[in-house]
């Protein structure tokens, strides 16, 4: 083969190299305008339905993470979604006091961290980590800020209702996961647990899987009636 020949092979690829490549950009373009235009965080799925077939949305995505990872918005994965998000050390540029959530009592943050970490947990189950009671204004707090959400019911006498962790809680903490939660040397790094802990003392991996344990029943119409989320069917009917 001469040179020339060569050349030619090489500029014949060239096309079909610099065709991919526009394909890949254009994609990213449609990807960063889908994310930017929603008020919640998208799901990848959602994405894939919406770019040209066949792209590899997770390496794209991780792709456009990287590119704004330096800048004053960041793209963050939020439980298998993507969202735009102010830079954490520019919050307190931009931060204004009416829109800055209401500051959780002691007992609110206790009962947010036994959820956390224990999830899924009954109310009695989480009195019992705190050796108090627990007051349903406590709780009725966490659910109003969209951390805390109804799981499903415990197969157990009385069918407590358990709690778990949402989406927002995790967008609101900076997680990516719930398994990103800090762990017993962070917490101690952080002032949370004291040096006279007990020996025996250890804090548990968090999981939050979106499928019911086992031992938990799925929230039906009459349980949300019976936890005053809905208005009873006879009423709405009058």
């Amino acid at each position: 083969m001469t040179t020339d020949d060569h050349d030619d092979g090489q500029n014949l690829q060239q096309p079909s190299a610099d065709l991919s490549e526009i394909r890949q950009r254009e994609a990213a373009r449609i990807a960063e305008a889908l994310v930017f235009a929603s008020a919640e965080p998208v799901s990848e799925s959602f994405l894939a339905e919406r770019l040209p077939r066949n792209t590899d949305v997770g390496a794209l995505m991780r792709s456009l993470q990287a590119d704004y990872a330096p800048r004053g918005v960041n793209l963050l994965r939020i439980d298998g979604h993507w969202a735009f998000r102010t830079a954490a050390d520019l919050a307190f540029a931009i931060r204004k006091e009416e829109s800055e959530v209401k500051k959780l009592s002691r007992a609110a943050l206790e009962v947010l961290a036994i959820i956390a970490y224990h999830q899924p947990v009954t109310r009695a189950e989480i009195e019992d980590v705190r050796g108090v009671q627990t007051s349903k204004g406590t709780i009725d707090v966490l659910l109003e800020a969209g951390w805390v959400r109804f799981r499903g019911r415990r197969r157990t006498p009385g069918r407590p209702v358990t709690f778990g962790t949402t989406r927002d809680f995790l967008d609101h903490f900076g997680l990516e996961e719930i398994r990103d939660l800090p762990g017993m040397e962070e917490l101690k790094g952080a002032g949370l647990l004291t040096g006279r802990i007990p020996a025996n003392f250890h804090v548990p991996m968090p999981t939050d899987g979106v499928d019911l344990n086992e031992d938990e029943d799925p929230i039906t119409q009459l349980d949300l009636e019976e936890l005053g989320l809905l208005t009873p069917l006879d009423e709405r009917n009058d």
